[in-house]
């Protein structure tokens, strides 16, 4: 990890989900691994908390995401509200398959943007 870089990662024992968060060039980078439902959206709703940030920009690294319902879409569709409101953004990261496929039927794809690598998305 460069000086540009730094990384904090939040265990959620149990929760199905973890979040590594990181700092690139002044865009937060938050890495998500497990199962976005209805039992872990607490934890992404956090994860992308914007109340402290002016002109938010954020990349959620989708790559290691097996399964995401409804309640991660509207946490996505909120934050991405949120961040463009501020005047910043919200870009999602290489999907798996399954969580592409979700994000596609809703049409989320269509409304944030979405690059099939974490550097694509950082350079989106």
């Amino acid at each position: 990890m460069t000086d540009a870089q730094r990384a904090e990662q939040t265990p959620h024992p149990g929760s199905g989900l973890s979040v590594t968060t990181a700092t690139t060039d002044d865009v937060r980078v938050l890495t998500l691994a497990g199962e976005i439902d209805h039992d872990t959206g607490g934890t992404l709703r956090q994860a992308l908390d914007l109340s402290p940030t002016d002109r938010p920009r954020i990349v959620a690294d989708l790559r290691q995401v097996t399964f995401m319902d409804s309640s991660g879409i509207n946490i996505l569709l909120t934050a991405h509200h949120t961040a463009t409101t501020a005047g910043g953004w919200l870009r999602l990261a290489a999907p798996t398959p399954a969580v592409l496929r979700t994000l596609q039927i809703v049409g989320i794809d269509e409304i944030i943007d979405c690059h099939p690598t974490l550097h694509d998305a950082l350079n989106g």
